[in-house]
């Protein structure tokens, strides 16, 4: 079996200091990646950008807030200067404020929307103008099954992690001209984030290094895989997609028709996965012929 290697590839890690970005950060920098860690804990990112040296690799480190246009943009300039290019940016900074939906703050909304849409957004677009000249990248960007299937008290980490998604698979679209991939990963693993939501017990089954060998499968060269979101954890890794069943269409387009057939309208199978908003709208305009 061939090995996997990324000589030569400059790599981006946001939120690299702990958990699943440091685990990220070393599996990148072991395949011969050279990095650039960033983490709002300036002594963290220090931390892991000295572990890859410690290691024979290549790192600097960088605390800038990529939730601001300033941080996102000079994070991507510490990668050019040092590096000469951008070649993978994995989106990873995250954040908690859990809060019923009833006792939510706008402060509380903000911090996590800005952290996970905003900073994906910034990161990923400070990235894509270089990635372009280069035509080359890989962006991963980081979702969560709370933003994909819902979690009680968790609307703003739930509608930022979603929005990543939209997010995602519209930068596949338009990086595919540069060879530009974009792929989301929703990671289930025991970090700082999550202990307390995951038992103890689960520390090992669920450890972070079980999650980065997709990053480093999909941030390669050889995957040409882009636009899709994978659920991932303990080893584990399946794809998650969103899907339209087959639907109704009541001849006389009233609410009672739709009453009637509510069970065709709520019908699972047989489903379509659109891959754009083209084939999402094909399927109507072809039932309109």
């Amino acid at each position: 079996m061939t090995d996997l290697r990324l000589d030569g590839r400059v790599a981006v890690v946001t939120g690299a200091g702990r958990g699943l970005g440091r685990s990220h950060a070393l599996g990148l920098a072991a395949r011969g990646a050279r990095l650039v860690v960033n983490d709002a804990d300036g002594e963290a990112a220090a931390r892991v950008a000295g572990e890859i040296r410690d290691n024979g690799g290549h790192a600097v480190d960088d605390d800038g807030d990529i939730s601001t246009e300033e941080g996102a943009d000079t994070l991507v300039d510490t990668a050019i200067e040092a590096y000469g290019r951008t070649d993978i940016v994995v989106n990873n900074a995250g954040m908690l404020r859990d809060r019923a939906f009833r006792n939510i703050t706008v402060a509380e909304w903000d911090a996590v929307v800005g952290v996970h849409l905003r900073g994906t957004f910034l990161v990923s677009r400070a990235a894509f103008g270089p990635m372009r000249e280069n035509g080359y990248g890989r962006i991963i960007t980081t979702t969560s099954p709370s933003g994909l299937f819902g979690n009680f008290g968790q609307t703003n980490y739930a509608a930022a992690n979603m929005g990543v998604v939209g997010l995602t698979k519209t930068l596949a679209i338009e990086g595919a001209e540069y060879d530009i991939t974009a792929n989301a990963i929703a990671p289930v693993a025991y970090t700082r984030l999550t202990e307390d939501l995951v038992p103890s017990s689960a520390r090992e089954t669920l450890a972070p290094g079980r999650v980065t060998p997709l990053v480093l499968w999909l941030v390669h060269e050889d995957c040409e895989t882009t636009g899709e979101i994978y659920s991932v954890g303990g080893g584990r890794v399946a794809r998650v997609f969103v899907a339209e069943g087959p639907g109704a269409a009541p001849p006389d387009n009233s609410p009672e028709a739709l009453r009637d057939c509510w069970p065709d309208v709520n019908a699972e199978r047989p489903y379509v996965v659109p891959r754009n908003l083209a084939e999402h709208a094909g399927e109507y305009l072809t039932g309109l012929a």
